[in-house]
């Protein structure tokens, strides 16, 4: 076997390896750092935020704090950091939404003891529910239907999307991806 035959098989051979591996690399979407901004209205304490969160790179501690008010426990006043990931997903499912209308509010954080007497009194409240640590919100949409914006926030696939039409409102957290 000649030189040349062994070397032009080893370059075939690298390049179909090298053509695979790249066939299995997932492009990792480039940082935005356009702002991000969510708009959102408690249903229970009447009060609201419209504010840019995110800007140049970083969160906005002051424009946190404040949705993060909104968001507390609305029954025992008990404030919690909402993670970050939850929040992300209301700024992309409020673009996917292409709306500026707030989102309606029921339930953000909720505290171990309020989750625990809302699941001894209603049936779909998880007793371990991802509102105990912040990554969880109950919301509806001014001018959208409860469909658009369960398949808004689905079409993400950033956390998991509960649909409750009795209830009249979706819910959305930053866990796994799963819809029920």
């Amino acid at each position: 076997m000649q030189l040349s035959s062994v070397l032009s098989r080893r370059r075939v051979v690298g390049a179909a390896a090298a053509a695979t591996a790249v066939a299995f690399v997932t492009p990792v979407p480039a940082l935005s750092f356009a702002p991000r901004s969510v708009s959102l209205y408690n249903t229970h304490t009447g009060e609201w935020v419209r504010t840019v969160y995110w800007a140049d790179g970083h969160y906005i501690r002051e424009a946190v704090r404040d949705i993060n008010w909104v968001l507390r426990d609305h029954y025992t006043d008990e404030v919690r950091p909402m993670n970050a990931g939850v929040l992300d997903l209301l700024g992309m499912t409020r673009d996917r939404l292409e709306t500026n209308q707030p989102f309606l509010v029921v339930s953000g954080y909720r505290s171990p003891a309020t989750n625990h007497k809302l699941y001894l009194r209603h049936n779909g409240v998880a007793s371990n529910s991802y509102h105990i640590h912040g990554m969880a919100i109950d919301l509806r949409c001014e001018g959208r239907s409860l469909p658009h914006l369960r398949a808004a926030a689905a079409s993400l696939r950033g956390g998991g999307v509960g649909y409750y039409p009795r209830s009249d409102f979706v819910h959305v957290d930053c866990g796994p991806v799963r819809y029920w």
